[in-house]
């Protein structure tokens, strides 16, 4: 059998990485609609060009996996790596995430139950505009995503990604996904559906709020109010 020569492999890799560069473009368009208007697409189609090429390098045809369905994990996973790295939310917004987390978990385990909008800003001593408007800046800064409830699990894109080589790593991301399940199970019942639509169906903020019959701005804001309740009820999962 003839062995393929470096070259032979390279001109493959480059067909490969010509042929999906599609692929990098329309995950880079699609993330874009879900983030801030800081956010340049150039930079996260540069990124998504590093997965691709990770993924050209470390894709294995044994796995079973096709091509396109790796690369896409490893391009979405590199672009989440770039906007977490170029964070660009105040401090201001970080302390008030962090109050709001706090506040909503100290509620809940005093309760029993799920809190309220008024009774989250009664605790924080802040009117209701007030709190709701603190939801919204940290909506906006995307400083709490589902990636972030855990420190075993590297990114929502990778959590998607059971079949590497560390069998410790898997079974960890498979725990933390049904544990995350059942979490948002538990959720009020609008917070738990727009997670569902953001995250599985994929919708944008305004659509969800064509479905909800809401101001996109609302819909903002129970995201927000529903990832800082998860925060507190995943605390386990957390350093």
């Amino acid at each position: 059998m003839v062995k393929p020569n470096a070259y032979s492999i390279q001109t493959d890799k480059s067909a490969i990485i010509s042929q999906h560069t599609v692929l990098v473009k329309r995950i880079a368009y699609h993330l874009l609609a879900r983030l801030p208007a800081s956010v340049q697409v150039d930079d996260l189609i540069q990124s998504g060009m590093i997965g691709l090429l990770e993924a050209s390098n470390n894709f294995d045809h044994s796995k079973g996996a096709s091509f396109e369905t790796f690369a896409g994990i490893r391009i979405r996973g590199a672009m989440l790596d770039e906007i977490r790295r170029g964070d660009w939310t105040p401090r201001s917004v970080h302390k008030n995430s962090r109050m709001v987390s706090e506040a909503i978990k100290l509620l809940e385990a005093s309760l029993g139950r799920d809190v309220t909008d008024i009774e989250v800003a009664e605790k924080l001593d802040i009117s209701l505009n007030d709190y709701h408007h603190i939801l919204s800046e940290v909506s906006t800064g995307k400083i709490i995503g589902i990636e972030d409830l855990s420190t075993g699990a590297d990114s929502i894109s990778n959590l998607e990604d059971v079949n590497n080589n560390d069998p410790y790593d898997n079974f960890e991301k498979i725990v933390f996904k049904k544990s995350l399940t059942a979490c948002i199970s538990t959720l009020p019942e609008r917070e738990a559906l727009v997670l569902s639509l953001y995250y599985d169906e994929e919708l944008n903020l305004r659509e969800i709020g064509q479905v909800l019959d809401v101001s996109e701005s609302r819909v903002s804001q129970i995201h927000s109010q529903a990832m800082h309740r998860l925060k507190g009820r995943m605390q386990s999962w957390q350093s």
